[in-house]
């Protein structure tokens, strides 16, 4: 079939299943525009409106507009130019919300960097982006210290959460607000310095097609690239995702404690609470009971969490102290563990509304290319083969090519998923050959393996370097591990390969038991040979923890030392 006719055929069956009342198209509320031109609207249409909320310090819109204009005219103050990169090296925090915006109305370009690197890490991603200027929570100076010495940095600015610790906070707070400020030597005090910027009156509006940010992936393996992404791919994220997945309500009050470092928990926390006007509660990081004491306190509607943090609540012994009833939409993220209908139905009693998966995505297309909101009705979206991510957001198209060939495959097969959106990034930051072996003819060709079925739902299945050959025949581990997830006794768990000289390759399940289940391997076994087909039936191997990266994955490489 002609990829027209493929991809006109696939409109059709999507425009079938999609939900009632979740916008089909992208919307703009405020037009194409920048978000730093939506940050200027909502500081002025509602000046005194909370737009970050952390631990009881608040940041009005007007004080995150005013604070991002001098924060702006502090970088060009330092000789900041269009287009250079300023590394950002911080937890969440009101600071970087201020730090973001500001060097987006600079003319010049994010570069986040997890504040759990190391100096080696560190050192690399600054030498990679050639970032010359650097804000970072003060108690990693000595990292960066340690880190510098090869780098092109020339400015320091720091700051710390102490500076936003209220004197008594409503709810749990984590050590990171309570450790002392350490001394200013060789770097500038951030909040005392824009105290002393006035702002610019010529700031220029960023053009959508202007670089914004450098997200650099958070792969397993391998060197992280950065992903150079546009103002134009942050707008449209927003503008496609919001209204399809969560809907559009100023009034909204969002929670967030992803990473802001993260591409997701950008989207999440930094840019679609300006997009909509809406106020965000903000977490340094995760914490069962300031999760709660945050819903409780601030009557949060809207929160997206990983599987594994709603678990945690719904195990707390102390969940029920909490009124969580103000939630109203709750997305989630299956890392570790899986959504299962047993989690859905056990939320769903705690706090009344419905836990459902966030999205499929990547850093290349700035994540949230999928949403699976409103098919929830009898746990469709449960129901179905495992690894279900749902429909494409309005705007962004998906195809199933044949790994070697590029050739369409038909529907119903599996293949290498390819994608195309309005927020697929420009490239790989001076990696040209990288860049044109990933996109292609205006497709990300995204190395993993996925499945469109006939009825037009995305199946994510896995990288196709993890696909495992078992007597000829693909199994691939993503799939393994959601219906490992189903297990009652399983709380998490990561599936690879073993060599096999009779079988070519035999899955190993790396499986963490739910305390007090009792589960043996033998038993799990013999579950999964109830459960899936033979050929798919791993080795069990029980332990006590997995190896992790920052942002949530399985460290598969590390677990191959481990058999």
């Amino acid at each position: 079939m002609h990829e027209r006719d493929y991809l006109e055929q696939l409109r059709d069956l999507q425009r079938q299943a999609w939900p009632a009342g979740h916008a089909s198209e992208p919307q703009y509320p405020l037009g194409q525009r920048p978000l730093t031109h939506y940050l200027q609207h909502w500081a002025q249409a509602t000046p005194n409106k909370p737009a970050v909320r952390f631990y009881g310090h608040d940041l009005s819109y007007a004080e995150l507009h005013e604070l991002s204009d001098r924060f702006a005219a502090l970088l060009l103050d330092q000789g900041v130019q269009a287009g250079d990169r300023v590394a950002v090296y911080m937890p969440n925090c009101p600071q970087l919300h201020v730090v973001f915006y500001g060097i987006l109305k600079a003319g010049a370009i994010h570069a986040p960097v997890s504040p759990m690197a190391t100096a080696t890490e560190l050192a690399y991603q600054l030498k990679d982006c050639g970032a010359s200027v650097m804000v970072c929570f003060d108690q990693l100076l000595p990292v960066v210290r340690a880190a510098s010495g090869e780098t092109a940095l020339r400015v320091l600015i720091s700051t710390s959460l102490a500076e936003v610790c209220p004197a008594e906070p409503p709810f749990a707070i984590p050590e990171l607000l309570q450790t002392p400020k350490l001394a200013v030597t060789d770097s500038i005090d951030l909040l005392p310095a824009l105290a002393a910027t006035e702002p610019r009156a010529d700031l220029p509006e960023p053009a959508l097609d202007d670089i914004a940010a450098l997200n650099y992936t958070g792969g397993t393996t391998g060197l992280p690239k950065g992903c150079i992404h546009t103002h134009g791919d942050m707008l449209y994220t927003c503008a496609s995702f919001l209204p399809a997945a969560l809907g559009l309500d100023s009034e909204r009050v969002t929670l967030n404690f992803m990473p802001e470092f993260w591409i997701a928990g950008e989207n999440s926390g930094l840019l679609f609470p300006v997009f909509g006007g809406t106020t965000l509660v903000l977490l340094a990081r995760w914490d069962a009971l300031a999760f709660m004491g945050a819903v409780q306190h601030y009557q949060v509607s809207h929160g997206s969490l990983l599987v594994d943090s709603a678990a945690e609540v719904l195990d707390h012994p102390q969940r029920h102290e909490f009124d969580l009833s103000s939630l109203e939409v709750t997305s989630c993220v299956s890392f570790i563990k899986k959504l299962t209908p047993e989690y859905r139905r056990r939320w769903r009693e705690l706090t009344g509304c419905t836990l459902f998966e966030t999205s499929f995505g990547m850093t290349e297309t700035h994540t949230c290319d999928t949403f699976t909101a409103g098919l929830q009705e009898d746990d469709f979206d449960l129901r179905s083969a495992p690894t279900f991510v749902g429909l494409p957001v309005p705007g962004t198209e998906f195809k199933v090519c044949d790994f070697d060939s590029g050739t369409l495959l038909p529907l119903g097969s599996e293949g290498e998923l390819c994608v195309r959106s309005p927020s697929l990034f420009k490239g790989y930051w001076n990696k040209p050959e990288a860049s044109a072996e990933a996109l292609r003819n205006g497709w990300l060709h995204t190395g993993d393996s996925g499945v469109i079925t006939e009825q037009g739902f995305i199946r994510y299945l896995g990288r196709r370097k993890e696909m495992l050959k078992v007597n000829g025949m693909s199994v691939f581990p993503s799939e393994l591990e959601a219906m490992l997830g189903q297990h009652p006794g399983i709380l998490a768990s990561a599936v690879i390969g073993r060599p096999d000289e009779q079988r070519g390759e035999t899955p190993l399940a790396f499986v963490i038991a739910r305390p007090g289940s009792g589960l043996t391997a033998d038993q799990l076994r013999d579950w999964c040979r109830q459960t899936m087909a033979v050929y798919k039936v791993p080795e069990v191997r029980l332990v006590d923890t997995l190896p992790m990266t920052a942002t949530g994955k399985v460290k598969k490489n590390e677990l191959q030392e481990w058999i």
